[in-house]
């Protein structure tokens, strides 16, 4: 079994699981109607725990946006950079404004050099090197929700969880693939 954790998933550890509403988890899985039923459920630490998520968002978007910029990535792989930055991007504009309806204020992005020395960029070298720190952030963050699912109260709840978990879960298994690495062979590969 695969144990790794990445920012994400220490997030999700240090807010304590039990900590994410469901007006959060409903506007983390992009489903309007359980975040406007549990709205007035939210708790007052659901803007703290979607900024840092917002933060990781951005942090995402410019890694990608570096990777793309290297001149490292293959045309097909930079294809596939691409579209996973734009669904990050995505992930922060219902970030940014699910903290605006819980009447929080978004947290900014970095400065490019602050993230240069977060991820290490220095260190990168090749396309192999920039697709392991893609692979490692996907899986990190694929664990993180299938570790919340278990404290969450509802079964809409796990779905939506479980929902996100998979999209992270697809984004691995393509930069898995994309590398050439074999997938484990365990018969649960996350979590």
């Amino acid at each position: 079994m695969i144990h790794q954790q990445s920012s994400r998933r220490g997030l999700l550890r240090l807010t304590g699981a039990a900590t994410l509403s469901a007006a959060a988890i409903g506007i983390l899985g992009d489903v309007p109607a359980l975040a406007r039923q549990a709205g007035g459920a939210a708790r007052a630490g659901d803007v703290d725990i979607l900024n840092v998520a917002l933060g990781l968002e951005h942090e995402a978007i410019e890694a990608y946006q570096i990777g793309a910029e290297s001149g490292l990535l293959q045309k097909p792989v930079l294809d596939l950079a691409l579209l996973f930055q734009g669904q990050h991007k995505g992930h922060r504009d219902a970030l940014a404004g699910a903290i605006g309806q819980l009447g929080g204020k978004a947290v900014a992005p970095k400065s490019r050099a602050d993230y240069m020395t977060s991820l290490n960029i220095a260190a990168i070298k090749t396309q192999a090197d920039i697709l392991r720190l893609a692979q490692a952030h996907e899986l990190g963050a694929a664990n993180a929700y299938l570790g919340v699912m278990p404290s969450l109260g509802g079964r809409e709840l796990a779905q939506t969880c479980a929902r996100i978990a998979a999209d992270e879960a697809a984004h691995w298994s393509l930069l898995t693939s994309a590398l050439g690495d074999a997938l484990p062979k365990p018969a649960f590969m996350f979590g």
